[in-house]
């Protein structure tokens, strides 16, 4: 059987050999289909969608009859999402710089209303919300629209904050795996009426090569372990500073304490879903966070505005640092 990686970087003593996309790894793990083309384009697996003659992708404004998705998108290598139009805005401003590359920086679905989607040459910078059902529905309308462009073997990284345990203010934090509110580390998601569990690992040759580039960000430091994805940003946290607690100033230190203990280094709201919506599409997915607090420490987020815009900057310097690796910039 022929490997199927397009490696990023050469490996290294104790990386992984393939990515987890590679069609060796995927049927080990019992797929009956591999779920790429041979030239690395996606495959739907849907097949009510490859029946339809048109599909709609109703939050981001584009359908496969008036767009001509190949030539708008069939570039596309590097998939950044985060949660703020802003944020996203800014990924295309400095990648525009790294690259050499011309951003008009024009939202590309602001007629929607509901994302942010900034094209910089083969990086698409996409705002997906807060929470895991914003982002869910901006990360499957992505990948059906890659799908429709014939994009090859695209990779998809968030870029985000989150909340540290353990850690200094500032960190960033590749993560190895999404943990969820009740501690397992699937995303679990209820289908017709029932819960059905994903497994919320992130590609680990890929999470691999991004920690290594953190050698070349002198400026922060980086980790690389679980992170949570709690479906609240007060109670779900385990937050007493919220409308409403029901627990004990103990309680919550005993909780992040027992986090901590299974290799949790953050939590934010997105990880386990997107882990395991990348891994099932058999895409290379990562998430990359700076923390911009300890939660030993307390709950809320009081460094200054100049100092939160400098850590905000850190995950796009590591992703932006790791993409100019591909093109030897």
């Amino acid at each position: 059987m022929d490997c199927t990686c397009d490696f990023i970087l050469p490996t290294l003593k104790n990386w992984e050999e393939h990515y987890d996309n590679c069609k060796i790894r995927w049927l080990s793990r019992g797929e009956t289909k591999f779920i790429k083309n041979n030239d690395g384009t996606i495959i739907l697996r849907n097949e009510h969608v490859l029946k339809m003659k048109v599909d709609v992708l109703y939050h981001l404004g584009f359908d496969t009859q008036t767009h001509d998705l190949p030539s708008m998108f069939g570039d596309v290598k590097f998939v950044c999402m985060g949660g703020t139009k802003q944020r996203m805005m800014e990924m295309a401003k400095y990648m525009s710089n790294l690259l050499g590359v011309e951003c008009d920086l024009v939202n590309l679905v602001k007629h929607a209303h509901r994302y942010a989607m900034y094209k910089v040459g083969p990086v698409l910078c996409v705002s997906h919300g807060i929470g895991i059902p914003s982002m869910t529905i901006a990360l499957e309308e992505v990948i059906k629209m890659l799908y429709y462009a014939k994009a090859k073997d695209p990779i998809f990284i968030r870029i985000g904050t989150s909340g540290g345990i353990g850690l200094p203010a500032g960190s960033v934090v590749v993560s190895s795996w999404g943990c969820s509110g009740t501690l397992e580390k699937t995303y679990e998601i209820a289908i017709l009426g029932k819960v059905k569990k994903y497994s919320a690992y992130f590609d680990k040759r890929l999470s691999q090569e991004l920690f290594s580039i953190s050698s070349d960000c002198v400026d922060f430091e980086t980790f690389s372990g679980g992170t949570l994805a709690a479906n609240d940003f007060y109670r779900g946290e385990g937050r007493t500073d919220g409308a409403f607690c029901s627990y004990t100033e103990t309680d919550k230190l005993d909780f992040l304490r027992k986090l901590k203990s299974m290799g949790v280094l953050n939590m934010e709201m997105e990880a386990t879903a997107f882990a395991a919506v990348t891994r099932d599409a058999g895409l290379r997915g990562a998430d990359v966070c700076v923390t911009l607090l300890d939660r030993l420490q307390g709950d809320q987020v009081t460094p200054s505005k100049e100092t939160l815009t400098v850590w905000q900057r850190r995950p796009l310097v590591l992703v932006g640092t790791y993409i100019c690796k591909y093109y030897n910039i």
